[in-house]
């Protein structure tokens, strides 16, 4: 992990970012959303994507692009991007907050996209059934749960 003026860049080739079940101010995905997008500053990304479908619920949520958040995390730390988004969050009706939570959480593969899921999983924890959504085969992948 490379450390440059107390903000902490992760080099995805040889780590994980953290789980989208974190979260900044209640917003989860967040936290892993700002590890991508450092890496991808920092041309460290390794085989991870961002902006991915989840980045974008979050991006469109926050009202921001991939680019500008990307910038804003390169420059911010921890404590600065869970202020930003509180302020951003201060706005939204509980419902709102929980269905972005619930879209993330919940978010299961396509019918066209079981037979990838399920040999991804099998992959990488054979036999675990419990493993149904995408952000349970990313913290299973990586060593979450």
């Amino acid at each position: 992990m490379k450390t440059l003026e107390g903000i902490k860049s992760l080099d995805l080739d040889v780590e994980v970012p953290r789980s989208s079940r974190k979260s900044f101010a209640g917003i989860v995905h967040l936290p892993r959303m700002t590890d991508k997008a450092r890496a991808y500053k920092n041309e460290t990304l390794g085989e991870y994507i961002y902006p991915c479908p989840l980045d974008r619920l979050v991006l469109n949520y926050m009202e921001i692009d991939a680019e500008s958040f990307a910038n804003r995390a390169e420059g911010n730390d921890d404590l600065e991007i869970s202020n930003f988004a509180q302020k951003i969050n201060r706005w939204r009706t509980e419902e709102e907050k929980g269905l972005l939570r619930k879209k993330i959480l919940d978010r299961k593969p396509a019918p066209e996209d079981m037979q990838w899921f399920e040999e991804q999983r099998n992959q990488f924890g054979p036999g675990r059934t419990d493993v149904v959504t995408y952000v349970d085969l990313n913290d299973l992948e990586e060593g979450h749960i």
